[in-house]
């Protein structure tokens, strides 16, 4: 009974997570919230016609941020607005993960609090490059003759309408200031029709600065009200342009002193939030912290700032976003340094690394991970000229559609790189429906094209148990022989043909000690064959990668006393770092190490599902004098830039 109470709660937890994510059941989300691990703060910086601009800055931990360009606007206002001047910047990342939006009051504060009837739209793909749109809302929407401002626009996709709704509030005449809506149209590039009410405080006073965050279903709404004690207030509701609010009496700001511009965001990998506002009177920000958008904290002695921010906001990124941001407008003097484990964002594992003579470049030839129970079906590759920038190339074999014989369990490919009569080829082995395939392309990116049939499709003669997965491709550079090894509780081996999707040979096991599972890799290194291979369960913490050494390429395997090639630092929050492959520099004794680990710092904490969302690293492998492997250290940290 305790054992289905236990396997009852474990499941719940991972449902939850996996609606907490926003994706079906079963898909990885677009981007894993463990991917998310640094912070962009958009804002403007003052009243003058100059300060009235977007301005970057960041941050790795959501406390301390650091301005980028020396604090100067990274967008011109006077190319894409029609007042010269913009304010009150909000940005958000699409519901595909890969596209921005930020939406901006057109206004300069010199032609008065009453002078503006538009809004900006932008739109990006990278954050460093925008496309924009000015939505004059008196002009475009008949009705509004006695329209006096437009103010302080905000974005949230509404999953319910499949649009994204444009928040902001408005003005008219002697009217109180009242919060209306439109969509965007597809292109957001304009509003699809006339704004309507969203929300009218039930004390009929003026309220402006909205700033929506959902949180279990439920939408909150912080707005400044302008009663007699102007403050932050929230409302909430299930259904967005309902018209039916919750109203909180309580004041949520920390402080006595007069502020606008509240924002709120979720800090990465916890469950704290940040409610943050302009005290503008006084010439900075005020941060607060909580765990139920009700009750928060004031934290002023664990925030810093090296500039003075006026009404923005903040979006949690990526590490390769803030790269691609330092990139544009330079790394802040006293940054903390970048991590670059994991080399690729996503969820990922089994990595086989390859080096390509034809293009110069480093691949990694992963399974597509995050699925429930390994069922993931197609594989991508990416590719990099340094090892810590790695570029998707898509999908380079979809078993659904370029597979025959299987069209599940896409695991654990590997790579060769051959020259047949003088041109390129490359042979890719990969695991499907518990068989192993070869697909061949002219690129390293593909496309590649399966062979027709499973290499191999029924367990080796002498094997008990285990499976058919786990392919890795070897050539011997003493001979020039290419050989294929698999196995899962088994070690097989078999010379390949000339062709390379044909046996040469009969089948051999190879004998191996009870630490061996799976993901045999083979390296030769100064006349010596080094056979590794994953110990335990690729779902255990302690998945590990140990190794023996041979003086061929069909064994006998010797196993040395200390044989450990790579295990986890639980203290460091590493585990489960296992199936790996190994990358020598060319012409050099360098060598690096690509393995997978649960991914940081959220998959220890799944249960089972730690192991099918898992994550790709690279660090250093060394050898000692006498030729044996250290014991490689998994890092956080990564491997430098190779040039």
């Amino acid at each position: 009974m305790k054992k289905i109470k236990f396997s009852l709660v474990l499941f719940l937890a991972i449902l939850n997570l996996l609606q907490a994510q926003n994706t079906p059941a079963g898909a990885p989300p677009v981007i894993p919230g463990k991917d998310l691990t640094a912070y962009l703060f958009v804002y403007f910086t003052g009243n003058r016609v100059e300060e009235e601009a977007v301005h970057y800055a960041v941050s790795t931990d959501g406390y301390h941020y650091h301005a980028l360009y020396n604090d100067k606007a990274v967008i011109d206002s006077k190319v894409i607005s029609s007042t010269g001047g913009v304010r009150d910047p909000h940005i958000l990342r699409g519901d595909d993960g890969k596209t921005f939006y930020m939406v901006l009051t057109d206004m300069t504060s010199s032609k008065g609090w009453d002078s503006n009837r538009a809004m900006v739209l932008l739109k990006s793909t990278d954050l460093v490059n925008w496309k924009s749109s000015i939505v004059n809302i008196q002009t475009a929407f008949p009705g509004n003759e006695n329209l006096k401002r437009v103010w302080a626009p905000q974005t949230i996709y509404d999953a319910k309408a499949g649009k994204y709704l444009i928040y902001f509030s408005m003005q008219h005449g002697s009217e109180a200031d009242k919060i209306y809506y439109a969509y965007a149209n597809k292109e957001f590039t304009a509003l699809e029709g006339a704004p309507k009410l969203l929300f009218v405080p039930k004390s009929g006073k003026a309220c402006i600065d909205g700033d929506i965050i959902e949180k279990d279903g439920v939408y909150h709404l912080f707005y400044k009200t302008e009663t007699e004690s102007p403050g932050i207030k929230v409302a909430t509701t299930t259904d967005l342009t309902s018209g039916k609010w919750t109203e909180n009496d309580n004041y949520l700001q920390q402080t006595k002193e007069s502020v606008e511009g509240s924002s709120i965001f979720k800090l990465n990998n916890s469950d704290d939030y940040i409610l943050m506002y302009d005290v503008y009177k006084k010439g900075k920000y005020q941060f607060t912290r909580s765990t139920d958008l009700e009750n928060f904290k004031a934290i002023d002695d664990e925030i810093a700032m090296d500039f003075k921010p006026r009404h923005g906001t903040i979006l949690p990124i990526t590490r390769s976003e803030l790269k691609r941001l330092v990139a544009k407008w330079g790394m802040p003097a006293k940054f903390p340094k970048i991590n670059n484990n994991p080399v690729l964002e996503g969820y990922y594992a089994d990595p086989d690394i390859l080096y390509s003579n034809k293009t110069k470049k480093y691949y990694i030839y992963p399974t597509s991970d995050g699925f429930n129970d390994w069922s993931g079906n197609y594989f991508k590759t990416f590719s990099s000229e340094n090892l810590i920038d790695w570029k998707d190339e898509g999908v380079i074999l979809d078993l659904p559609k370029d597979v025959s014989w299987a069209n599940r369990n896409a695991w654990a490919p590997c790579i060769v790189e051959k020259k047949v009569k003088g041109k390129y080829k490359y042979f890719y082995y990969f695991t499907a429906a518990q068989k192993i395939g070869v697909a061949v392309s002219d690129s390293p990116t593909g496309p590649f094209k399966d062979s027709g049939k499973a290499l191999v499709a029924t367990k080796p003669e002498g094997a008990k148990g285990g499976q058919e997965i786990d392919p890795d491709v070897f050539t011997d550079p003493k001979t020039g022989k290419s050989y294929l090894y698999w196995g899962n509780g088994y070690m097989a081996v078999a010379e390949l043909n000339d062709d390379m999707i044909s046996f040469k040979s009969d089948i051999k096991l190879i004998k191996v000690d009870k630490t061996f599972r799976e993901g045999t890799y083979v390296i030769y290194r100064k006349g010596t064959y080094y056979f590794m291979w994953s110990e335990d369960d690729t779902r255990s913490p302690n998945y590990k990668v140990r190794y023996g050494t041979s003086k061929s390429p069909l064994g006998p395997i010797e196993i040395p006393e200390n044989n450990i090639v790579i295990q986890g630092i639980p203290d460091q929050g590493i585990y489960a770092t296992g199936h790996n492959s190994v990358l020598q520099i060319p012409d050099k004794d360098e060598w690096y190490i690509t393995y997978h680990r649960f991914s940081y710092p959220t998959g220890i904490k799944m249960g089972r599902a730690g192991g099918f969302h898992r994550e790709v690293c690279i660090d250093k492998l060394e050898f000692n004098p006498d030729g044996t492997i250290k014991e490689a250290i998994p890092t956080h940290t990564g491997i430098q830039a190779i040039k």
